[in-house]
């Protein structure tokens, strides 16, 4: 049969110790499925099999198509977003969310929208903000919300936007968190839950991270055309207006939060910059060469190659100087 309820969970660095803790304190007998994502990106993997040694419930050979069934645990596959749609386990190659693939965001929301107040969310230790706005989706649709103890991750920056983008049921250390999942699992949900908005919009973007075409019109739709543009493609950014975390969305697919695309625009200032460090150093040694032939052969350019060396090499330390004060903001 079809699990009634199911557990999501989302968790980045740190998060291999606390997915075995968590997973080894669930009951064997538990009436819901367990889904889980963590940014292992392309990489080969062994998380199916590190769980299954320290859990008595079925870990799956994770497959495209698979009934979402109870007492089982999915893991995300290495470079596949991991998604519910119809009952049934969604794998795709969409566009990465956050820059990671698989990414958090694109589960918890397709558990908003299939499972609404039988979703059941939690977003463990890791860096930046990935499943913040998952989770605010499941608390939308009446879920329940649950967020590792930000003092007991090793990275708690997911856990902490994870509170500020919504309220949270249960902050708990990982040792406890087991104990509050197999509680909340046992809770009824309510059949007809007060929403804050509809699953539209998370449903929307459910279909673009199963890879499927979105138009510009569907992103009218959820959000504003903004005069920013997708680091990954170069498309226009569309802003969302969903509340925290603050977010962006291109048409081909490409999702950012406020903290990715932060950190994307500062890696890649930065790189613009070195280059252009580095071909200005380039002109400095042309001109030296340049220099050192005048003033072999004593013709009448010394004097100007001089001083446009100097200027460059100016322009050299003054750019150098802006790189080091552009990586020093955050």
């Amino acid at each position: 049969m079809t699990a009634k309820r199911v557990v999501v969970v989302g968790a980045s660095v740190g998060g291999l110790a606390a997915l075995k803790t968590l997973v080894g304190s669930l009951p064997p007998d538990m009436d819901a499925a367990v889904l889980i994502v963590m940014h292992i990106g392309s990489w080969d993997s062994v998380l199916p099999q590190l769980l299954q040694k320290k859990t008595a419930l079925r870990v799956a050979d994770t497959r495209d198509g698979e009934a979402v069934l109870p007492s089982t645990v999915y893991v995300a596959p290495p470079d596949r977003h991991m998604l519910i749609h119809q009952t049934r386990v969604r794998l795709s190659h969409g566009p990465k969310e956050n820059f990671a693939r698989p990414a958090i965001d694109p589960l918890f929301r397709s558990a908003a929208v299939e499972y609404r107040s039988r979703a059941i969310g939690v977003v463990l230790t890791g860096d930046l903000d990935d499943g913040a706005a998952g989770l605010r989706a499941i608390t939308a649709a009446g879920g329940v919300a649950m967020v590792q103890d930000p003092a007991d991750c090793v990275a708690p920056s997911m856990p902490r936007s994870a509170l500020r983008a919504t309220r949270v049921d249960v902050i708990a250390p990982i040792d406890r968190l087991g104990d509050a999942i197999v509680a909340a699992v046992k809770a009824p949900a309510p059949e007809n839950p007060t929403m804050e908005h509809s699953t539209d919009k998370a449903a929307l973007e459910s279909r673009i991270a199963l890879g499927l075409r979105s138009e510009p019109a569907d992103l009218d739709a959820i959000g504003k055309r903004s005069a920013l543009t997708c680091p990954e493609c170069g498309g226009i950014l569309w802003r969302l207006d969903d509340g925290e975390p603050l977010r962006f969305r291109c048409h081909t697919g490409h999702a950012f939060s406020e903290l990715s695309l932060a950190h994307a625009q500062k890696d890649g200032t930065e790189d613009a910059l070195w280059a252009s460090i580095r071909r200005l150093q380039e002109r400095v040694v042309l001109l030296r060469e340049a220099l050192a032939h005048s003033e072999k052969h004593g013709d009448g350019s010394v004097a100007p190659l001089r001083a446009s060396l100097q200027r460059l090499e100016s322009a050299v330390s003054a750019v150098r100087s802006i790189a080091q004060t552009a990586a020093e903001i955050d």
